[in-house]
């Protein structure tokens, strides 16, 4: 059964099967395991946006992952040694989509498309409505991002 429902620019009708939150920031470890020191920049951004997607891959080995390029946030504060503060939405989305098979000699009980999309929100819900994270998720290129497999019994 799936968590909802979107339906693409392009007209296609998709699937979420999974989602899951986690905080954008809350568990950030440095590359020895410790806690990140400090503050939100592009370097810190740009790890924690490589290392979910590196989870993601690990979590759905075989199917394409797609990342949705957050909004950045740059307020009016102080910069510090790693550049000016720039802050990404507070919540991490890691959705699994499915849909029919792309191609068409496939048998469309065996095989569905699928993909793997991680975006960013500011608070944890079910893509739905009208906001912009929506909006990027209805753009996504399924046919160039997705790909064909064995449905699961």
């Amino acid at each position: 059964m799936a968590l909802a429902r979107l339906t693409l620019a392009s007209g296609r009708s998709v699937d979420l099967a999974e989602l899951r939150f986690s905080s954008t920031y809350g568990d950030l470890l440095s590359t020895y395991g410790d806690p990140l020191e400090g503050y939100p920049c592009k370097p810190v951004n740009d790890l924690r946006i490589r290392e979910l997607l590196r989870a993601a891959e690990r979590s759905h080995p075989g199917t394409p992952v797609h990342l949705v390029p957050p909004p950045r946030e740059h307020p009016d504060q102080y910069a510090g040694g790693l550049g000016p503060v720039e802050v990404l939405p507070a919540v991490a989305c890691l959705g699994t989509f499915h849909s029919t098979a792309l191609d068409p000699a496939h048998d469309p009980v065996l095989y569905r498309s699928r993909l793997a999309v991680l975006w960013f929100q500011s608070a944890p819900h079910l893509p739905s409505g009208g906001c912009d994270t929506e909006r990027a998720l209805r753009d996504i290129d399924w046919t160039g991002l997705a790909r064909d497999a064995r449905a699961l019994a």
